[in-house]
């Protein structure tokens, strides 16, 4: 519940600290003092766009303005849905959050939200700097804010079946179907994307099969290209490099006279003088050296020679397979290498292609499956819905009798959805469901939309807020509106007489019981059944114009109501009346 509000520079406002209470809180005053300042101000809280621009509500003078608000949650789903907000969106605010919850305390959230002069606006949980949308989504979780004319919602298939679920505690259920049908969609969206890309997958299975035969079969090898083109050299030079190598050669080794049997003789001359000397070791170590490496060299050169044919054949081979490399090379644009990394790449993609055929066919299997389930799923839900309704709309009918409207009577029909799986299985469920009403004997029911005045909406919102609260869960001591989310209702008391007043205020009394309510109303009875009145007042101080909020108690109290009904405290009927409003809620109470 919101337990406190604090507003800098905003407006009328410049500078506000209020505190809110358990159960019903009333906001009173007159005309222009700044009641609906109080809600602009939770509403910005909320994450709602300023209207006009940010630039507008900040007060003259100031660069900006401040909206913080303190909640304490004692409800253990509100606690748990906070903290997984706070840890998808501001996991170091999120650790503090849960290491507060080992303790066993009530928990407290600081949400807080400025405007710039310049127009800006930033949001903030803890002092700590969030995006605009996770501070809408933690909102969400602690506010609801119902505008003066917000009931206009009500008239929507969507937020009837919302309240819908909500009275029965059917969250579970509708989640639960509203996941299975993500499931569903999904797997269809698959197989769909994998069927209108059939042809294409065809034709781009049927290139990579050819490209993929095609480098395969040429078996290119790791430095084949360059070795190639070397062989392919060398085999143009074949007879050239005979003749000089092989002359080279024969001086060597082969003909009269060669070079190593001439060193051959010069060794073994130095080795008769090298008894007579040590000092022709080196030289003769150097001697022995170069005519074994002489003679490598001569073998070496014939080896050489030997491996270059003069094989016209054999230059024709290398020439058509370095025609069939660089061919392959131009085609693909890309070298030996890229070839051989194209040849990999082009398997993988086959195998893929492949899956893909796979894949079409388990995704059949795994939409059936998801159907199946997506259809027990919304069997089971449209059901607990069915069951739901006799026992609400008796007492919704009673609560609308005691708000004015004795007669109205409530149908919630369900239309089962029909046409393709696309078509039946809808985002509420398999059914449509809506509220129609009958406001007076003799009338056939209608939706709401077409029956319901701006008085009876507002009625009949409240019936139903108060009727289709969800039951209260499991929570740490307290209140039973301690840890829920703060309900705001701006004038819901519009179109409503001053007779039907204490029959308001009651119920809205008996909502602050599941529920933390504010209420700004101009009804004195439902002031009356307040468990916690503020008053707003406009002042004028040194030519600036300010609005205050305080609390209210005792003969304030009595006086303030007492002005509600007769503009004038003064008078003894009217505080008489005042006197009885306020004990009669009392011992309501």
């Amino acid at each position: 519940m919101l337990i406190e509000l604090y507003i800098r520079d905003l407006a009328l406002i410049e500078g506000l600290e209020v505190s809110f209470g358990e159960g019903l809180n009333v906001l009173t005053g007159e005309t222009g003092a700044g009641k609906s300042l109080l809600v602009a101000a939770l509403e910005l809280l909320s994450g709602q766009t300023p209207r006009g621009g940010a630039a507008q509500w900040v007060r003259k003078g100031a660069e900006e303005a401040r909206v913080e608000g303190r909640f304490e949650l004692r409800d253990g789903k509100a606690i748990e849905r906070v903290a997984e907000v706070l840890r998808e969106e501001v996991p170091a605010v999120a650790e503090t959050f849960e290491a507060g919850l080992e303790e066993g305390e009530p928990i407290e959230l600081l949400l807080g939200r400025a405007l710039t002069a310049a127009g800006r606006t930033k949001a903030h949980v803890e002092q700590r700097p969030i995006p605009l949308r996770a501070l809408k989504r933690l909102a969400a979780l602690l506010l609801e804010i119902h505008g003066q004319n917000d009931h206009q919602t009500l008239f929507s298939p969507v937020e009837q079946v919302r309240l819908l679920d909500q009275a029965g505690n059917l969250g579970a259920k509708a989640d639960a179907y509203r996941d299975a049908r993500a499931v569903w969609l999904d797997a269809q969206a698959r197989r769909d994307a994998l069927l209108a890309d059939a042809h294409e997958r065809r034709d781009r299975r049927d290139l990579a099969s050819y490209q993929w035969e095609e480098l395969d079969t040429a078996g290119i090898e790791p430095g084949e290209h360059a070795a190639l083109r070397e062989e392919r050299d060398l085999l143009r030079s074949a007879t050239d490099l005979h003749g000089e190598l092989g002359a080279l050669v024969c001086e060597l080794v082969e003909s009269e006279g060669a070079l190593v049997d001439r060193l051959r003789v010069a060794l073994r001359t130095l080795e008769r003088w090298r008894e007579r000397s040590d000092r022709l070791a080196a030289p003769l170590e150097d001697l022995s050296s170069a005519e074994i490496h002489l003679a490598e060299a001569a073998s070496g050169l014939a080896s050489f020679i030997d491996s270059v044919p003069l094989d016209p054949r054999r230059l024709e081979e290398v020439e058509e397979r370095l025609a069939e490399l660089e061919r392959l090379e131009a085609k693909y644009g890309c070298d030996e290498a890229g070839l051989r990394a194209r040849l990999e790449q082009l398997a993988a993609e086959l195998e893929r292609l492949s899956n893909d055929e796979q894949d079409l066919a388990g995704l059949e299997e795994e939409i059936a499956a998801a159907r199946e389930e997506l259809d027990a799923r919304a069997s089971a839900l449209d059901a607990a819905r069915s069951k739901l309704i006799p026992k609400l709309t008796k007492r919704v009918e009673a609560t609308l009798a005691a708000l004015g409207l004795e007669h109205a009577r409530l149908e919630v029909r369900f239309t089962p959805r029909s046409g393709e799986d696309q078509e039946r299985f809808g985002p509420q469920g398999i059914s449509d469901v809506e509220f129609f009403l009958a406001a007076n004997p003799g009338e056939d029911p209608a939706p709401l939309r077409h029956v319901a005045s701006g008085g009876e909406a507002a009625r009949i919102l409240l019936a139903l807020r108060t009727e289709l609260s969800a039951p209260a869960t499991k929570r740490r001591g307290g209140h039973a509106s301690a840890g829920g989310r703060t309900l705001v209702f701006d004038e819901i008391d519009a179109g409503v007489g001053g007779r039907l007043g204490p029959e308001v205020g009651a119920h809205l009394a008996r909502l602050g019981r599941r529920e933390q309510v504010l209420c700004v109303t101009h009804l004195p009875a439902i002031a009356a059944a307040a468990d916690r009145h503020l008053f707003a007042a406009k002042e004028v101080e040194r030519g600036r114009t300010r609005t205050r909020i305080t609390a209210l108690g005792g003969e304030e109290r009595v006086r303030e109501v007492a002005d509600m009904i007769a503009g004038g405290s003064d008078h003894e009927s009217a505080r008489a009346e005042a006197e009885r409003l306020l004990t009669g809620a009392g011992a309501k109470r």
